[in-house]
């Protein structure tokens, strides 16, 4: 992932001179030169104008539906689990007891009860939601197709050059599938690096090397005719060719006010902070808000584990509240500034949990029936799509599959669904395939 790491190295301002031609001065922040060329591409090609951005809960491990979104009360207690229902805001649907920030809100937000795939591993599960594909095994997990965080990357280039398009929080899930693949390293997203509810938060991938300060760069013109001096030392070679118009972007990602703006959660008034809940899941949101806003297109808040086969209830009550807060305050937040219609969120892990609860009072992996959360984006809200079985082992209704939530997201995003990219064998792959967006909800 795009990373800026720390160093001892010196020049200009204490790095040596032969190392900085060498290394293009990625220390300062230019190692992201390839993420601002390629939104440049992205913008010349004119690929969305749409304006909309993406906020993703990724309930790495699995969520279990039937004691969130898609309860069963009649069902054997075997079955039904530990929680009640309780009504929501949005008519005829009911969610968990734990989730009353949800109930509030969920006139603005949908599920879908009906998600189906044909894998119970959670690797080769994570790649087909990640990117709509199956594709590692088991012997084989390397990532075969982009992210869908990749393509809108690839598709949507920030709103605000200096910003990062696709950004993850606080770093990229452990199966590696948020990456960009064949779509190249520049659409990787960015990793924040830390605990936004850290008391001392700062983003390590935006840190300046050892013995390098904001203040010794009084302006990108001053570090620019830094560069230009070192251009005439090798004027007849063309290395430095590369320090144009990205690479400065690139340094006013680090050193420029507007990121470290974006990212500065300080600067949020106590009583928000405290309404989005004092955990990383509401930070992370709080922070998503506040990226999306200064003009990032795809925030992945990547929650915990989730992987509950054993005694499932303490492992919810660790989840269930924090997520409940943070979800439910981001779409109040978002209502009250105005900017739903602008910003889609997702809650999705690689598959849900088994409807029978195991003889170690837990629910395994189950991937034939559960239940996504889509919302705001101006997609209809209050809406139930598809229905699962009497004790949610199967779809009973309006089968899904992941194509058809990437479409539908990729089609609120305005991104043609017609478009291909080609793989590493030069093949053109299309991003939707099959898929077909989710029309109840457009």
């Amino acid at each position: 992932m795009l990373k800026v790491s720390g160093s001892s190295y010196r020049c200009c301002d204490g790095i040596p001179r032969r190392t900085f031609l060498q290394i293009g001065a990625p220390l300062l922040g230019l190692g992201l030169t390839d993420l601002f060329r390629a939104q440049g591409r992205a913008a010349d090609q004119g690929e969305s104008s749409n304006a909309k951005s993406l906020i993703v809960f990724w309930t790495h491990g699995g969520m279990s539906q039937q004691d969130t979104y898609d309860m069963k009360p009649d069902a054997p207690a075997e079955y039904r689990g530990m929680y009640e229902p309780i009504a929501t805001s949005a008519q005829g649907i009911s969610v968990c007891e734990r989730f009353p920030q949800h109930a509030k809100v969920m006139d603005r937000l949908s599920l879908i009860r009906s998600v189906h795939h044909e894998n119970g591993i959670h690797a080769p599960s994570a790649h087909w939601m990640q990117t709509g594909y199956f594709g590692p095994t088991l012997a084989r997990n390397a990532a075969q197709h982009p992210s869908f965080g990749s393509v809108i990357a690839r598709t949507c280039p920030a709103r605000t050059p200096q910003l990062p398009t696709y950004v993850t929080v606080p770093k990229s899930e452990a199966f590696g599938y948020q990456g960009a693949v064949y779509l190249g390293k520049a659409y990787n997203p960015f990793e924040v690096g830390a605990n936004p509810n850290a008391k001392d938060f700062k983003v390590p991938n935006l840190a300046l090397p050892d013995g390098l300060e904001l203040k010794s760069i009084e302006s990108r013109k001053k570090l620019l005719s830094t560069f230009d001096t070192l251009r005439r030392d090798i004027d007849g070679s063309g290395v430095l060719e590369g320090l144009d118009t990205f690479k400065a972007q690139a340094l006013d990602m680090v050193s420029g006010d507007r990121v470290r703006q974006a990212f500065d959660l300080a600067s949020e008034s106590p009583e928000l902070r405290e309404r989005y809940g004092r955990h990383q899941y509401g930070q992370s949101a709080l922070l998503a808000r506040r990226l999306v806003e200064a003009g990032s297109r795809c925030v992945t808040i990547n929650t915990g584990y989730w992987d509950h086969h054993d005694n499932i209830e303490p492992g919810l009550e660790e989840h269930l509240p924090p997520l409940d807060r943070a979800l439910g305050t981001l779409v109040e937040d978002l209502d009250e500034r105005g900017m739903l219609d602008d910003v889609l969120i997702y809650c999705a892990g690689e598959f849900g949990r088994t409807p029978l609860m195991n003889g170690h009072a837990g629910r395994d992996h189950w991937s034939n029936c559960f239940t996504v959360l889509l919302g705001g984006g101006g997609l209809q809200g209050g809406q139930v799509v598809g229905a699962s079985e009497k004790h949610g082992g199967g779809v009973r209704e309006r089968q899904v599959i992941p194509l058809d939530v990437l479409a539908t997201i990729y089609k609120t995003m305005g991104i043609p669904l017609g478009t291909h990219f080609e793989d590493a064998a030069g093949r053109p792959v299309s991003i939707v395939g099959t898929g077909k967006p989710i029309h109840e909800l457009l």
